[in-house]
């Protein structure tokens, strides 16, 4: 009995181990394409926030806010939110407060809060980013994102997929974790 229980928590670390090493090294090999692709020398803190997606969509797969549509509407929501109010109120400290309380808001109502976007705002200003900074790097820097997480959670047999629910919303509800409904 106690060579079985033994056994059981051998292939409990191991497969532990396996699972981190794998989640490591998908997030490193999705995170190293993006920068390669989209160009971090002339723009690296406009790619700052992909880090925290990475961590989502290889470690948290199944959480509702690293689902596609909180991917895509809360970076994009967060990029747009930054570009506009800098575009219409410059970089004063009001302008930075302005755009994340609108990603937040923008993001709770439309339920696609993806946390690592509420930097997008902040991104975008301290870059003074215009409008196409939201089509490349933003954009093609998620879709780049979401398909190495598509295609790496597929290579493992029985490993978990991405995504999980094209659709889920984040959060289940407006009220969920603020009040109570």
């Amino acid at each position: 009995m106690l060579d079985r229980l033994d056994r059981r928590k051998t292939r409990y670390v191991v497969l532990s181990v396996a699972r981190l090493a794998w989640c490591a090294v998908g997030a490193a090999a999705a995170l190293g394409l993006v920068l390669w692709l989209v160009d971090p020398p002339s723009s690296p803190l406009l790619l700052a926030s992909f880090g925290g997606t990475a961590v989502f969509l290889f470690g948290l797969t199944r959480a509702p806010a690293a689902q596609p549509r909180a991917l895509f509407g809360g970076h994009l929501l967060g990029a747009l939110m930054g570009v506009a109010c800098f575009q219409l109120f410059g970089d004063a400290t009001w302008a930075y407060l302005l755009a994340l309380a609108l990603t937040l808001v923008a993001m709770l109502v439309t339920r696609t809060v993806h946390p690592p976007a509420g930097a997008n705002p902040i991104i975008m200003i301290h870059a003074h980013a215009g409008f196409p900074a939201i089509l490349d790097p933003v954009l093609s820097g998620i879709v780049i994102l979401a398909l190495v997480a598509a295609g790496w959670s597929r290579i493992v047999p029985g490993a978990i997929r991405y995504p999980a629910s094209w659709l889920d919303k984040s959060p289940p509800s407006l009220f969920w974790g603020g009040w109570v409904e």
